[in-house]
């Protein structure tokens, strides 16, 4: 395939916190794979994390982790663009068009803007509201046809084809109609708590047990899965609905290994969880120890990830001006 024929990926990552086990088993392990057949943009969306109170330290610092992570999970500089958002001012310039075309009614039905209202009633902000008109701006910029999300992101790409739709209605062919690039079957769509299995493993559990951070040390990831949640029958089998720990943990191992469903079940037929939940965790702490380790000589190379988000930025703006530029023109704003 040439470089004119590949399609783009954007995907975006909020610095709000670390990122999980559950967002590299997820996505972010697949996406070294994508930048091979795709013309990938990574951007770590710091405008979209102050909808909520940031610590001004801890946000910069956070954003450069998220930035080496990616580069520690395997993505390229040289193949992907990988860049920072409020380092390109055309996100927040198209977001405002943007949501001159958007209705009330569609944002005020976002789920994310319910669960964020209930959780931080004492801020409730107006960026909370307007927060998936950036999200269709982060994507419409750079004209992407897909976009890596997990099933319970759907909800923000459809606002965001319907703000497209209706800017597209009124100018023809302004905008590339994104599509969501969803997990296939087997390649970790959901990871899910070690402390409530029924629940989408989350930086912000309430539980820090429930969660494996991609930076936890060896001890601490051991410590978790051998305290993970799991039930009373011994057996260690595939049922979501009647084991969903044990299967949560089936799932991991599977992905951490390589292995199928039904080896990792041969594998630990007729043995019990004390065997088991230590297997996971050993897994996982060899899966993400050259992660950890690589993220934290980035860290300390910050002339080089200063290289990195730059020149990142330079090739986003371009590609963004060029959209920018087209919707001003169409809009009737008179040129700069």
């Amino acid at each position: 395939m040439s470089e004119n024929q590949k399609k783009t990926i954007f995907s975006g990552v909020q610095p709000s916190g670390k990122l999980t086990l559950g967002n590299y088993l997820g996505a972010i392990r697949n996406f070294p794979i994508l930048q091979q057949s795709y013309h990938c943009i990574y951007c770590v969306v710091d405008m979209h994390a102050i909808t909520v109170r940031q610590e001004a330290a801890a946000l910069r610092r956070a954003t450069l982790e998220v930035l080496a992570q990616y580069i520690a999970c395997g993505l390229d500089p040289e193949k992907s663009i990988l860049f920072i958002q409020s380092h390109v001012p055309a996100h927040a310039e198209l977001a405002w068009v943007l949501n001159c075309f958007t209705m009330f009614g569609e944002a005020s039905r976002m789920t994310q803007f319910k669960d964020k209202s209930a959780k931080h009633a004492d801020n409730i902000n107006v960026g909370l509201f307007t927060y998936p008109v950036l999200m269709a701006a982060d994507i419409l910029l750079y004209q992407a046809d897909l976009v890596p999300v997990g099933v319970d992101q759907s909800q923000h790409i459809e606002i965001c084809r319907d703000i497209a739709g209706r800017f597209n209605g009124l100018y023809p062919g302004t905008f590339v109609m994104p599509e969501g690039y969803y997990p296939k079957a087997g390649e970790g769509a959901k990871i899910n708590s070690l402390a409530d299995p029924r629940m989408k493993m989350s930086k912000s559990d309430p539980n820090p047990g429930g969660c494996i951070l991609l930076m936890d040390k060896p001890e601490d990831i051991m410590r978790k899965f051998k305290r993970a949640v799991t039930d009373s029958e011994a057996s260690i089998v595939m049922d979501p609905v009647g084991k969903p720990g044990v299967s949560n943990l089936i799932q991991i191992y599977a992905l951490a290994t390589g292995k199928t469903i039904a080896e990792v079940e041969n594998e630990f037929a007729g043995k019990g969880y004390g065997e088991f939940k230590p297997a996971v965790g050993e897994a996982v702490v060899e899966l993400l120890r050259p992660i950890r380790e690589r993220t934290e000589q980035l860290l300390a190379s910050k002339d080089y990830l200063e290289q990195v988000y730059t020149q990142g930025a330079q090739k986003a703006a371009y590609l963004a001006r060029k959209t920018l530029d087209k919707v001003y023109r169409k809009v009737g704003f008179v040129a700069r």
